[in-house]
């Protein structure tokens, strides 16, 4: 039995509790939610030991960190580095997108070094094991992207990001509209790519069956990823990527009637003017379902802070009701991250979250600004550091005023207003 059905028998498991705890709720609304589809505990009945993290309505924001070989010269222990880096940063999630090396052994490495839920893109591997096996990636079998999936999903990944609702009608629609950037996706683009070689419909949609079938033997959250994310901010919200929405509305229903937990993926480059409006339409016609957003950027001239760019958007999405976020690094675009880039991501992205929970008016969320808001007011600037959502950083900058030693703000000095002020209130920090 399914976690889903679980709660849906009114049943409220060691997970659930668990959530429950961290989000300081009760455990009875966790189990609604994950009951109604709106709140899901991506968790793999494959790995028992891993921290139950809940994703979804009335929940904090979460984010998620994406690592994996690509090209000839990755490795492993690089790779190890940056999960490392992003755990340290605070990260809620990993994503395994490894397309080339040793996957197995590198998403074995993700899944024993990580705490947190891992997901994984089955096609990549399914892709790299077909060009080895056939000598083309194009000749891949529908039976060998099933086969990885299980792989997958045995090893213990708690999520699964799946293209099933790329389908030929939504090709051939984009082909006659005439995107700017037709696909962005990387998944997406390699999906169609095979299925205009072989000219064939998407097995994932096809054989949506076996998608499910699979989930539900692992208890596996499914992650409907969007082929037809959109490129570039004159791409958003056209006929392929809302055609692909309904799509995707009828899967997560589909899901949910197997009981297998879902949610969303998307929409990658979005305007501020549409960004409540894209969130707003997912949560319509997915049901509710919780959105995994990646990003997203709001404007295409910041090659090289993309983090930042995707730092505004996602605070945005967060405060319209999305509730995890894809971290994006600043060489988003322009290369692949290293470790320092892959934490500042994190960071950047954990600072969107919380923006779009204090928005939001998520209980809880405010107490923190609060307390670190009392502290600054007291010129405690050891609180205030362990207050901040970097703490190293902080306390980095801090150490580098060289030669300052005066108890006022950095701003000002031994002028501090806040200094002055707060002692003719009579409410400056009292010292012996």
């Amino acid at each position: 039995m399914t976690l889903m059905e679980k709660a849906r028998r009114g049943e409220i498991t060691r997970e659930m509790e668990e959530v429950a705890l961290t989000e300081s709720v009760s455990p009875e609304f966790i189990m609604h939610g994950v009951a109604g589809g709106t709140v899901v505990i991506p968790r793999s009945t494959s790995r028992t030991q891993a921290k139950p993290t809940g994703i979804g309505s009335g929940l904090r924001t979460k984010v998620s960190a994406s690592v994996g070989l690509y090209g000839r010269d990755a490795s492993i222990p690089v790779e190890k580095s940056k999960i490392k880096a992003a755990a340290g940063a605070g990260t809620d999630a990993i994503m395994d997108l490894s397309v080339s090396g040793d996957i197995d052994s590198m998403r074995r490495e993700a899944l024993a070094m990580f705490a947190g839920p891992v997901g994984t893109l089955p096609l990549y591997q399914a892709l790299a094991e077909a060009g080895e096996k056939y000598r083309s990636s194009a000749r891949m079998k529908a039976a060998d992207l099933f086969s990885v999936m299980e792989r997958q999903a045995a090893d213990g990944v708690d999520f699964l990001a799946l293209h099933c609702g790329t389908t030929m009608d939504i090709v051939e629609r984009a082909k006659k509209e005439g995107r700017v950037d037709p696909l962005v996706s990387c998944g997406g683009s390699h999906l169609i790519g095979w299925m205009l070689y072989n000219q064939s419909e998407n097995p994932l949609y096809t054989h949506y069956d076996r998608v499910l079938e699979i989930a539900r033997k692992y208890d596996v959250t499914i992650s409907l990823a969007d082929g037809m994310r959109p490129g570039c901010l004159a791409d958003s919200l056209d006929g392929p990527q809302v055609q692909e929405l309904v799509v995707l509305g009828e899967l997560v229903k589909r899901a949910r009637e197997a009981g297998v937990q879902v949610m969303v993926k998307g929409p990658g480059h979005v305007p501020l003017n549409h960004l409540k409006a894209t969130v707003t339409l997912q949560k319509s016609l997915c049901g509710g379902a919780p959105y995994f957003v990646f990003g997203p950027v709001v404007t295409d001239i910041a090659a090289g802070y993309d983090h930042i760019s995707a730092a505004i958007g996602g605070a945005i999405c967060s405060w319209a009701g999305a509730e995890f976020l894809c971290y994006v690094t600043a060489p988003e675009h322009l290369g692949l991250p290293n470790a320092e880039q892959v934490r500042e991501g994190v960071i950047a992205s954990r600072i969107a979250a919380h923006a779009g929970d204090l928005a939001r008016g998520l209980p809880g969320a405010a107490e923190w600004d609060l307390e670190l808001s009392k502290a600054r007011k007291v010129l405690d600037w050891d609180r205030q550091i362990a207050l901040s959502i970097d703490p190293e950083r902080a306390a980095c900058i801090k150490r580098d005023r060289s030669g300052d030693t005066s108890e006022g703000c950095a701003m000002c000095g031994k002028y501090c207003a806040m200094k002055i002020v707060s002692e003719y209130l009579g409410t400056a920090r009292q010292t012996c």
